[in-house]
């Protein structure tokens, strides 16, 4: 008898106070998350891009966030922030916003956007909210995906 294994796909999510100390809550749940479930080749990117991504939340807004963190069926991991400002910033917005310009190597802010770039597989942001004319928004979501990545460093291929 044939026995059918499941994918190996899962969901945590977490809402975030308006608080400093929520990326570092952020980092030590994707770490816990991803290491419980053995997805130790893409833990230190994941980790980054979404401390990266609430500190943002907690910088540009006045409420709280959420963080939700999804295991896909083909190996991919998708992390998604909402928060309550509307603004969809660059790389994440329609074009002609999706290159961030290099921050310069002293800068002490502005790089994390840019990291997105450079580590994620896919990106993206939606509008939270109905368009109405009287919808004032709910704000956005913001996510990126990574592939798991083989023993050498390289990412495996998505059928």
């Amino acid at each position: 008898m044939d026995t059918v294994s499941l994918p190996d796909t899962w969901a945590y999510a977490l809402r975030l106070p308006r608080d400093p100390r929520a990326a570092r809550v952020a980092r030590m749940t994707v770490r816990a998350a991803l290491s419980g479930h053995g997805r130790h080749e893409s833990l230190d990117a994941v980790e980054l891009l979404t401390s990266e991504m609430v500190t943002n939340a907690y910088r540009h807004t006045h409420g709280p966030a959420s963080l939700r963190l999804t295991a896909l069926a083909d190996g991919r991991l998708r992390v998604g922030v909402w928060d309550s400002h509307p603004r969809i910033p660059a790389p994440f917005g329609a074009p002609p916003w999706d290159q961030v310009r290099l921050a310069p190597a002293d800068a002490e802010a502005g790089r994390g956007l840019r990291l997105v770039q450079e580590y994620a597989d896919a990106w993206g942001g939606l509008p939270i909210g109905d368009g109405g004319p009287l919808d004032r928004g709910a704000g956005k979501l913001l996510w990126f995906e990574v592939r798991d990545r083989g023993p050498e460093g390289t990412r495996k291929a998505v059928a």
